[in-house]
């Protein structure tokens, strides 16, 4: 049987903060989004036992914490920290798989023996982790035959905590177990087990796969019906292993709540453009197009065509097509934002990926043009530094800041993990 860990940063942010400031350990701390608006990304442990949560507004949390610190969020900082983590984890097994920013997989079946056992393992990269990086950044680590348990059981005894989940122990800890404590339950597929009668993972267990088809389809329910059983034959893929991407995304909370269309549109566009360089850089396109903003009113769209997008033009284009209800326009604008609509936070992705060289090839000479300019235009930002070309639309327009998740995309896509 395989001996997988799954090993979570307790606190991250919060703790790679105070590791870095004194003033800073034992108090109540909140990390705070780095575009200005005062939105808590990240709580300190002190603040959690508080009741402080992530992600809620400053002024709320400053309610209930009136002590509580607000700290910007330094992402360049804890990503070093993560890649040192890595370069500390590579020691002790060759499958390491980097899931986040601070979570990683390790498979130690065939190197556990080399460090006295698993105990004797985790217990030595704890410490050269102290070591190296600090003692107010710990881990929690989870131990079981898959990656599944390996994640619920690294939950079960945070922070600084040791947990294994076995074939003996499973139903009681399904007994105690949430339902949104498994990745890849959330609270729109919790609310239809709900409905249901299942309300524990447990009760998923005693559920039939036909009945989780019948409700969610033949690959929603085969999931859920593997999660009940703790099934889970997916493989540790190591971190120097490329990995198949099967969406790229972008999100970003602007800095108020905007009720500028134009500034909307430019933010929408950026958007875009930044899933374009990255679908290029894979050697991309898509079928797929989504978006959903949140504001005053909530609207989403999403729609498969039978044509490939790669550019970011292409990408905003359909998208806006789609938000106003309908395919084709003549000007860029958002029909359905009224007087005091406003928007606040902007999601967009694209899915259905296919190898740029096994889609379509244009006959028209002006796309050709237009994706060559597109690879030099790639080239010079690359050296340069971001944004330094652009799109004459976006001249005047915020550069956007779509950390954390554009970063860590963007660093993972780069490969620079491989440095280490």
């Amino acid at each position: 049987m395989n001996t997988i860990l799954h090993i979570d940063f307790d606190s991250f942010f919060a703790s790679c903060e105070q590791q870095f400031n004194p003033n800073l350990r034992g108090k109540p701390i909140a990390i705070t989004a780095t575009n200005g608006r005062n939105c808590i990304i990240a709580a300190s442990r002190e603040a959690k036992k508080l009741g402080v949560k992530s992600p809620s507004p400053l002024w709320l949390a400053r309610q209930l914490v009136p002590e509580l610190i607000p700290v910007p969020a330094h992402f360049e900082d804890y990503w070093e920290i993560s890649k040192k983590f890595i370069s500390i984890a590579k020691n002790y097994s060759p499958y390491v798989e980097v899931f986040s920013l601070d979570e990683v997989f390790m498979d130690v079946t065939k190197t556990a023996h080399f460090f006295g056992g698993v105990d004797g393992l985790i217990q030595s990269l704890k410490q050269t982790l102290i070591k190296e990086v600090g003692k107010y950044i710990t881990v929690s680590v989870g131990i079981s035959h898959n990656k599944l348990l390996a994640k619920l059981g690294s939950g079960m005894r945070k922070p600084d905590g040791i947990f294994t989940i076995t074939p003996e122990n499973i139903i009681d800890i399904f007994t105690e177990a949430s339902l949104t404590d498994i990745c890849g339950i959330g609270n729109r597929i919790e609310s239809r087990l709900n409905l249901m009668g299942i309300s524990k993972l447990l009760q998923l267990r005693n559920t039939s796969l036909e009945r989780l088809k019948k409700e969610f389809g033949n690959i929603e329910g085969e999931f859920l019906y593997n999660v009940g059983q703790g099934i889970d034959t997916r493989p540790v893929i190591p971190y120097y292993d490329p990995i198949e991407v099967k969406s790229v995304g972008r999100n970003y909370c602007l800095p108020q709540n905007e009720e500028d269309v134009t500034t909307v549109l430019k933010n929408i566009y950026e958007l875009c453009e930044e899933i374009a360089i990255k679908l290029r850089r894979l050697n991309k396109s898509a079928r797929t197009v989504g978006i959903y903003l949140r504001g005053s009113q909530n609207i989403s769209a999403r729609k498969t065509y039978h044509t490939y997008l790669h550019t970011g033009k292409d990408i905003f284009k359909t998208l806006i097509f789609l938000l106003n209800g309908y395919e084709s326009h003549d000007h860029y604008s958002l029909d359905w934002m009224k007087k005091k609509d406003y928007v606040r936070q902007i999601s967009i992705w694209v899915s259905n990926l296919e190898d740029t060289r096994n889609t379509p090839f244009s006959l028209f000479e002006i796309d050709r043009k237009e994706e060559k300019l597109a690879v030099t235009i790639d080239s010079i930002n690359t050296k340069y530094g971001n944004h330094t070309i652009r799109n004459a639309f976006l001249l005047y327009a915020d550069k956007l800041t779509t950390k954390p998740n554009g970063f860590m995309a963007d660093r993972f896509e780069r490969m620079q993990i491989r440095e280490l």
